[in-house]
């Protein structure tokens, strides 16, 4: 491995969320490249690597956790950011009750956009970037698309992303359109999608039989609790989880504290204290996203031989002052201000609040000038609201 750059970080408490639920108070890991090469004890990993280090950072006092449309703009921005990600598009060659113009591709074409992104863009940006097929739900799928999808997802070896079971008005409408007992994961079942690439966001209007049906399929599930507790209801987390099913967590507004959404899972979701400790919770933010991916052999957790995905979380602020019990505080206490430092694949992303990898005050004028472009070309009207005067 000669020639990667070796850092070493030390100093911290780090969770490192393997299989045997190890925690180091102070804790250290030496990095290789884009790998991990130790995980230990801060004075097992400095005696063996801080004489050859070219990096030694001392974290003492934070805590270390694994990192948790336009296709084509947003590979550019993962490339450029230094993020991970897996990619899709929200494909559709079908619509209820939307417009016309939203639903006009052919079958063919929604397959031939994605075959081309995937022979474009997956396995890009240094092996950071995972490119899906995608199928927006039910509701804007014929047949013909859905099994097409399976087939090429099969034969290109990657994932399917798709919106499942979001609402009583889909199940009502996959029953009376279908002709099956239930809903979506019933027909999904009957056709053949569910499989262990298929990742189904959402899932939240299942029974107990269709639970049983997507364990038995090993398909993956994206909880959203912001979105659920919007408006669309909550999952039966903790029946998915003891029948087997890995669940993950996902945010689709507020991006920030993803860890923190996943006490709503607990809060608004179970009135059992016990059905969802912090450190299951925990896990639906790490290696349960990683296995979700697809990618739970080489991330979603702080081992030897996995790449360096990591945040640096300062525990020092008032929203998780006092720390008495580590992972407790990152479920219920964590938020974004608490992150100081992000690495993905063995390079610093962000160090002490300030990203390195573009000029953020420049991304966000742009996403201004962006949003106001969208705005007019979209025709929307904003309301008025109060007394405004200027």
């Amino acid at each position: 491995m000669g020639g990667k750059k070796l850092t070493v970080v030390h100093g911290a408490g780090i969770i490192t969320v393997d299989s045997e639920e190890r925690i180091y108070v102070n804790g250290a890991l030496a990095i290789e490249g884009d790998q991990i090469v130790a995980v230990g004890h801060s004075s097992s990993v400095l005696a063996e690597y801080s004489s050859r280090a070219d990096e030694i950072i001392d974290f003492e006092g934070s805590w270390i956790l694994p990192g948790g449309q336009h296709v084509s703009g947003m590979v550019k921005a993962v490339d450029e950011l230094g993020i991970r990600a897996c990619l899709t598009r929200s494909t559709m060659d079908s619509g209820v009750g939307l417009p016309a113009l939203w639903a006009s591709e052919s079958t063919d074409t929604c397959m031939k956009i994605q075959e081309d992104l995937f022979t474009r863009f997956n396995a890009s940006a240094d092996d950071r970037i995972r490119i899906w097929f995608g199928l927006r739900q039910i509701l804007n799928a014929t047949d013909d698309l859905l099994l097409r999808t399976k087939e090429a997802a099969a034969k290109c070896n990657t994932g399917i992303h798709m919106h499942v079971a979001e609402i009583p008005f889909e199940n009502e409408w996959v029953m009376e359109s279908r002709g099956v007992e239930h809903g979506t994961v019933s027909y999904l079942n009957k056709i053949g999608l569910l499989d262990h690439n298929l990742l189904a966001a959402h899932s939240v209007w299942v029974d107990a039989s269709e639970v049983e049906m997507m364990a038995q399929a090993r398909v993956k599930v994206s909880h959203c609790p912001a979105a659920a507790m919007r408006m669309l209801g909550f999952a039966p987390v903790a029946e998915m989880l003891s029948a087997g099913i890995c669940v993950s967590l996902v945010d689709e507004m507020y991006l920030a504290s993803l860890i923190n959404k996943g006490r709503v899972v607990f809060e608004r979701g179970t009135t059992d204290p016990t059905a969802l400790p912090a450190e299951t919770i925990l896990k639906m933010a790490t290696i349960n996203g990683a296995k979700s991916v697809l990618q739970g052999q080489s991330i979603g957790s702080l081992e030897v031989g996995k790449k360096a995905d990591l945040i640096v979380v300062n525990p020092d602020k008032w929203t998780m002052i006092p720390l008495h019990d580590p992972i407790s505080s990152m479920v219920y206490c964590m938020r974004t201000e608490n992150i100081s430092s992000v690495m993905c694949n063995g390079n610093w992303i962000m160090r002490d609040q300030k990203i390195l990898t573009v000029d953020e005050a420049l991304v966000m004028a742009n996403a201004k000038n962006a949003a106001m472009k969208l705005i007019t070309r979209a025709g929307i009207q904003l309301p008025k609201r109060g007394n405004v005067i200027y």
